[in-house]
C-alpha cells in the first residue's frame, strides 16, 4: 500500500487528469440570469479603457485571477510554470493548488515555487486546507507562504469533497478556531476560499469576524468536486470506494450558485473574489458589477496551459477582449466606473437572491 505522502501526490495527478479528460462541470452559476445594461452612447474609447484594479494592496493590470489548480506532483511542474508566466506577462494574480503534498514531501516544493520563479512581481496566493491548518497549526501556513514567496494565503474549505472522497476528513470541528488563531498571529493577508459549493453571508461574516481579509466564494455551477470524486470512486478497484459513486452523484446538486453566493457575500462589505463557473470576460464584468473585486478562473485555462504557453496566452487574450468589449458597451472607462453600473437579475437566480434578502431583512 502506498504511504500517505505518495497517496496525496498521486491524488493531485488524478484530479488533474479527470478535469482534463472527463466532463466534470455541473449546475447553473446564474450568469445566464444576469443582464448588463447596454449603454448606446458609451462616450469612451474602447482601445483606451483601463482594466487595472487593486486587491489587498496589490495592483493587477487585469482583474483575472488564475485560480488554484495544481501542484504537488512532478508532472504538474510545467503547467504551473506556464500559468505563472501568464500571470507575469499579463499582470494577473495567481493562486497555487493545495500545498499539502509539498509540505509532506519537500521534494515536491519546486512544483509550487516555480510560480514565484516565473512571476517575480505577481500577486501570488499560497494555499492550505483548513483541516491541515487545524491539525498542523500556523507553522504549516508559514511554510506554505515561504515555499513560494507568497503575498497572501488562501485557507480552503472543501467539506463536500472531504465527505465523498475515500481519503476524506469528516471532522470539521475546531476549524474556525484554527482560522481565528492564524489571523491573530499571521503577518500576511488570509483569504477564506471555497472550492465549488459557495459561501453564504453568514459564513463570510464569521470569517471576517475571525480576521480574514477576503473571501473567495467558489460558487456552485462550475467544476464539481462531487463529480470528480465520484469518477475517482468508479475507477478504484476498492469495493469500499465504489460505494461512494452514488453519493457523489447525489451531491452534484449541492451548493450555492455562484451569482447567489456573490450577491449574498458582497453585502458583508469585505473584498471578494468571484470564482465558480466563470467562463468568459462577460461573466467577469457581470461579477464586478454585482460587487466582486477579482474574478477567478481555473478550468478554462487548464487545457490551454497543458497544451502550450501560446495556447494559454491566446485563451487569456480572448477573455481580455471579451471583458474590454463588455466594459465599452456599459460605458465604463475604468474598473471604478464599472463597479457603479447596474445588472438586471432575473429568473430562478432572482428568486433565490430575493429569498435570501427577505430572510436577511427579517420578513
Amino acid at each position: 500500500m502506498a504511504d500517505p505522502v505518495s497517496r496525496t501526490s498521486s491524488r493531485k495527478l488524478d484530479h488533474l487528469r479527470i478535469c482534463v479528460d472527463k466532463s466534470i462541470e455541473r449546475g447553473d452559476t446564474g450568469f445566464n440570469d444576469v443582464r448588463l445594461v447596454h449603454n448606446a452612447l458609451p462616450e469612451c474609447d474602447m482601445d483606451r479603457i483601463d482594466t487595472g484594479s487593486r486587491f489587498l494592496g496589490h495592483h493587477c493590470k487585469f482583474p483575472l485571477f488564475i485560480a488554484a489548480m495544481t501542484g504537488g506532483h512532478p508532472e504538474t511542474l510545467e503547467v504551473n510554470r506556464r500559468l505563472a508566466r501568464a500571470a507575469h506577462v499579463y499582470g494577473l494574480g495567481i493562486g497555487v493548488g493545495s500545498q499539502r503534498a509539498a509540505l509532506e514531501d519537500p521534494d515536491l516544493e519546486e512544483t509550487f515555487s516555480v510560480a514565484r520563479d516565473e512571476a517575480p512581481h505577481a500577486f501570488i496566493v499560497a494555499n492550505l486546507g483548513i483541516v491541515q491548518l487545524r491539525d498542523h497549526g500556523n507553522e504549516w501556513a508559514d511554510r506554505a507562504v515561504s515555499m513560494i514567496g507568497a503575498d497572501a494565503i488562501a485557507i480552503h474549505v472543501n467539506f463536500l469533497q472531504e465527505a465523498i472522497q475515500p481519503e476524506g476528513d469528516h471532522d470539521a470541528s475546531g476549524c474556525l478556531g484554527a482560522l481565528r488563531a492564524l489571523c491573530e498571529e499571521f503577518k500576511y493577508p488570509i483569504i477564506l476560499k471555497e472550492t465549488g459549493s459557495g459561501i453564504s453571508a453568514e459564513t463570510a461574516g464569521a470569517a471576517f469576524g475571525a480576521g480574514v481579509k477576503a473571501i473567495d466564494i467558489g460558487g456552485w455551477g462550475g467544476t464539481s468536486w462531487a463529480a470528480i470524486e465520484s469518477i475517482r470512486a468508479e475507477e478504484s478497484s476498492s469495493e469500499r470506494d465504489k460505494r461512494l459513486i452514488s453519493l457523489g452523484h447525489e451531491f452534484t446538486d449541492w451548493g450555492i450558485p455562484t451569482v447567489v453566493s456573490l450577491c449574498d457575500v458582497v453585502r458583508t462589505g469585505g473584498p471578494v473574489i468571484a470564482t465558480g463557473g466563470l467562463r468568459s470576460g462577460v461573466d467577469m464584468v457581470k461579477s464586478l458589477v454585482i460587487g466582486a473585486d477579482l474574478c477567478g478562473m481555473a478550468l478554462p485555462l487548464l487545457q490551454p496551459a497543458l497544451t502550450s504557453e501560446r495556447a494559454l496566452f491566446d485563451a487569456i487574450d480572448t477573455i481580455e477582449h471579451q471583458f474590454r468589449v463588455a466594459m465599452f458597451l456599459t460605458g465604463s472607462r475604468t474598473i471604478a466606473d464599472l463597479k457603479i453600473k447596474k445588472a438586471i437579475i432575473t429568473g430562478k437566480t432572482r428568486e433565490m437572491v430575493d429569498s435570501i434578502m427577505e430572510e436577511y431583512n427579517g420578513y
